[in-house]
């Protein structure tokens, strides 16, 4: 499907076909294609939980306010930005660079020196923003992506996110932006028009506010 194409299509389904679900592989392209999202310095830290066993998704539901679609589709996403990533990613993103002729090797430590400047501490609030950010790239790319491939996404906010991080082993310095549940829309569910959409003039000015 044509990009834009992709992007007028994509619509937050709450009605998803039970049981049918999606094939590994079709799995594996929709992540290759989300992590082609750009992020600050290349560091991406995001994280992916794939959510499609039943019994998972039924604890997962527990967590997410008792939502049916939770269970319906055919996954959840669970999106983790860690703030961790700099330092668990920096030294792989600084010699891909180097090897690929982005810098020289000279250059390394003012860009390490960089990173730690314009992100701060691991537990900062510069640092948690960052990797929401970035993760929010990610996942919006998964919803393209998503129905590139014929599938339907809900980004999903309502959720207990300490309830989640429990269920699912999730290290507390993290954070989940959002849950994605992907599938297919339900048989015989036909989508009403789009909801109210702003227009350019309400929410764009140009060189200054």
């Amino acid at each position: 499907m044509d990009v834009i194409q992709a992007i007028r299509d994509r619509r937050s389904i709450n009605f998803f076909e039970p049981g049918r679900n999606i094939s590994a592989e079709t799995l594996r392209e929709l992540l290759d294609l989300a992590a082609l999202a750009p992020s600050s310095m290349n560091l991406q830290p995001w994280r992916v939980i794939v959510v499609n066993d039943p019994e998972r998704k039924r604890e997962l539901r527990k967590c997410a306010f008792d939502q049916p679609k939770v269970e319906e589709a055919s996954a959840v996403l669970i999106m983790i930005a860690a703030p961790g990533a700099i330092e668990e990613n920096l030294n792989h993103v600084l010699e891909s660079w180097v090897q690929l002729g982005y810098m020289k090797p000279e250059a390394v430590d003012t860009y390490r020196g960089l990173a730690g400047k314009l992100y701060g501490s691991p537990d900062s609030l510069t640092r948690k923003l960052f990797a929401v950010k970035n993760t929010s790239l990610f996942a919006m790319n998964v919803m393209v992506a998503a129905r590139g491939l014929g599938l339907e996404t809900h980004p999903m906010d309502g959720f207990d996110e300490d309830a989640v991080k429990r269920a699912f082993s999730i290290a507390q310095d993290n954070l989940i932006p959002m849950l994605i549940a992907v599938g297919y829309l339900k048989a015989g569910f036909t989508l009403l028009p789009r909801a109210y959409r702003k227009q350019i003039a309400d929410f764009v000015t140009f060189n200054a506010y």
